[in-house]
């Protein structure tokens, strides 16, 4: 009874570490959107916001802008804004610059994507541009959905 014990842990354990693999490969050939913060520095209007995306969702967006939420040093809202990205080609990586008037780069602790505002493209699915995107950032400021 002990070795047929031992083998059942053996293989659940197994199968286990198995199942787990599955899903992070899985999720690395998933279509996505990848948005990074890339810098955020200050300018003549505001603070300017460079972000990085790249568009591996498989297919042409023709229209793409997210509504975000900017989060002064206390955590509190300090302001909603759309930025429009325009069109993103399929398989690109595109360099974006917003100046945000107003506002100072050093008390922004956190930029939220609200939603998507507009995600166009043929055969893409409006929910996509957010059911799909993948966030990461090079700069002090946190960053996400």
């Amino acid at each position: 009874m002990t070795s047929l014990t031992t083998s059942l842990r053996l293989l659940t354990s197994t199968l286990a570490m198995s199942l787990a693999t599955v899903p992070a490969w899985a999720e690395q050939s998933a279509p996505v959107l990848t948005l990074e913060l890339n810098a955020a520095q200050p300018s003549d209007k505001g603070c300017r916001l460079t972000f990085l995306v790249n568009n591996n969702l498989g297919a042409d967006l023709t229209k793409a802008a997210f509504e975000i939420a900017l989060f002064n040093e206390a955590g509190v809202v300090d302001r909603l804004t759309v930025l429009d990205f325009k069109d993103l080609p399929s398989g690109k990586t595109k360099v974006t610059r917003f100046d945000l008037a107003g506002t100072d780069c050093a008390k922004v602790s956190r930029v939220l994507i609200n939603s998507a505002t507009e995600c166009a493209g043929s055969g893409v699915e409006p929910a996509a541009c957010m059911r799909r995107l993948k966030t990461d950032t090079k700069t002090g400021i946190a960053f996400g959905v």
